[in-house]
């Protein structure tokens, strides 16, 4: 059996919230106790319909870990990349022609829609040799939902942190401020502390990258 208290704590809920009534808590603790009672229900498969929407980080990290846990089979519809990319080990690809495809994975199936938007109109498209077999394990993606979400937006974070850099070396390099002291090192130490930034990015994505491989 699974005692409340500590079921609550792994949906990020206190002891002292457990008396307060349902309607004081905020949406997002609402979605999850849903998750929390969803994730009790016995279940040979889950059909979840855009299950993301109108939720915030924590309880998306939540609903992750529950789906990638839950032993059964889930359908899920839903247009969070990152979900898919973390939950699915089957995505169905349809090609708007009554067609359907089965594919490891959302990048093979923007590969498939890529050869097939390449080819001859009444060219017929070779089907997939990469599916996963019948049966086999769930393949787990190494990154967090939240993780996925920084790795794709980490390069563009990279290059405004270079031109925030770029702009503290042209002060730095302007004749006024070179007799000027105080201002001198006030300079220097923006372009240092935007040099650290800049390192700590790149130090960043290369774990990821790392990470996702």
């Amino acid at each position: 059996m699974i005692h409340v208290a500590s079921w609550a704590t792994r949906f990020l809920f206190s002891s002292e919230s457990l008396n307060q009534p349902v309607g004081r808590l905020s949406g997002g603790e609402r979605a999850r106790i849903l998750i929390a009672q969803l994730m009790l229900q016995p279940a040979d498969i889950l059909l979840l319909d855009e299950p993301t929407n109108d939720l915030d980080i924590p309880t998306l990290e939540i609903l992750e870990e529950s789906l990638l846990e839950f032993r059964g089979a889930i359908v899920l519809v839903t247009h969070d990349r990152f979900m898919m990319d973390r939950v699915s080990t089957i995505v169905l690809g349809l090609d708007g022609l009554g067609e359907a495809e089965v594919f490891s994975d959302y990048s093979q199936w923007e590969t498939w829609q890529g050869a097939r938007a390449s080819k001859p109109a009444g060219e017929s498209s070779p089907t997939t040799s990469e599916t996963p077999p019948a049966g086999s394990p769930p393949v787990k993606k190494k990154l967090s939902y939240l993780e996925a979400r920084e790795f794709a937006t980490m390069e563009e974070r990279i290059a405004d942190a270079e031109q925030r850099l770029r702009a503290r070396r042209a002060a730095l390099e302007d004749p006024s401020i070179a007799s000027d002291g105080p201002l001198l090192l006030a300079a220097s130490a923006e372009v240092e502390e935007a040099q650290k930034i800049v390192d700590a990015l790149y130090a960043r994505w290369s774990e990821l990258e790392e990470k996702q491989n």
